[in-house]
């Protein structure tokens, strides 16, 4: 069984950066897809980032350029390096995991984190 912890939230002002990361426990050696989503107040949830095994990466194109998605050597760590923060990227924001790169990107990812607040003010 797969659990992922986020951690890293925070407050920062507008222009300020975060560093999340989204610690992988039980990992099998198999080759997830993994991904960042958010959630604001009153809204959807929305995909920000993910990446595959072989390194390669995708963003929203509201954060592309200012958000960077890596993984460590043993694949058992995700982060999401945030720089030039906005108020707009206020959410609790989620890490997921899954085999399938198509149910990842859905939002219907097989693991979940449990959250890690991020606020930016103005």
């Amino acid at each position: 069984q797969v659990q992922l912890v986020e951690s890293g939230g925070g407050s920062v002002q507008a222009g300020g950066s975060l560093r999340l990361s989204c610690q992988v426990f039980g990992y099998t050696g198999l080759s997830y897809y993994m991904g960042w989503f958010r959630q604001a107040p009153g809204k959807e949830r929305d995909w920000v980032a993910s990446i595959v095994g072989d390194g390669t990466t995708t963003y929203a194109d509201s954060v592309k350029g200012r958000f960077t998605i890596s993984q460590g050597n043993a694949k058992t760590t995700l982060y999401l390096q945030m720089n030039s923060l906005k108020p707009e990227d206020t959410a609790m924001y989620y890490c997921a995991a899954d085999l399938s790169g198509l149910r990842l990107r859905s939002g219907s990812a097989t693991y979940w984190g449990q959250g890690t607040q991020v606020t930016v003010s103005s």
